[in-house]
């Protein structure tokens, strides 16, 4: 016996219809009213060092949407601390030079970085092979179109081992 699908009178198809239309409706109003969410701002950044003398970025851009802004700092090199040790400073471009020569003069017990220099923005502890490091700063601490340079102050490595930050 072959089965027949009920009868839909014309009230009824348009009654579902109706429904149809509502439904559709509805999903397209909160479809056009929901906020597309934007890519989120990064507001952090990972630095490889190893036991070349260098970082493998040059560049590291910060997003002035960003309230605090974090930089982790990894060594992928196999030398101890005292023999290849790395930090990550930052300072004004223009304040390089002078806060890598104290930084140097402050000496290992202190991360290569004169705790009394107000020019450093921020600074990670030295790290050896196989270590990694972290400082977070406040963004509000970076001045729209100024330079900033992070750079190493473990003795001698400044010359080779810096690269620019940008307030973006």
């Amino acid at each position: 016996m072959t089965r027949r699908p009920p009868k839909v009178d014309s009230i009824s198809m348009a009654r579902m219809t109706a429904h149809y239309v509502f439904a559709l409706t509805a999903l397209l109003a909160v479809a056009l009213t929901t906020p597309i969410p934007s890519h989120a701002q990064t507001c952090n950044a990972v630095v490889q060092s190893d036991d070349a003398l260098r970082y493998n970025t040059q560049t590291i851009e910060v997003p002035s949407a960003c309230k605090d802004f974090t930089v982790t700092l990894t060594h992928s090199g196999r030398l101890p601390v005292l023999a290849m040790g790395h930090n990550w400073v930052l300072a004004k471009e223009a304040d390089m030079a002078g806060v890598a020569r104290t930084g140097m003069l402050a000496g290992a017990a202190n991360q290569y970085v004169d705790p009394t220099d107000r020019r450093v923005i921020a600074h990670t502890n030295v790290i050896g092979g196989g270590q990694a490091a972290s400082v977070s700063f406040p963004v509000s601490a970076l001045q729209p179109g100024e330079t900033y340079a992070f750079f190493c102050t473990f003795a001698g490595h400044s010359p080779v081992m810096q690269g620019t930050l940008v307030l973006k």
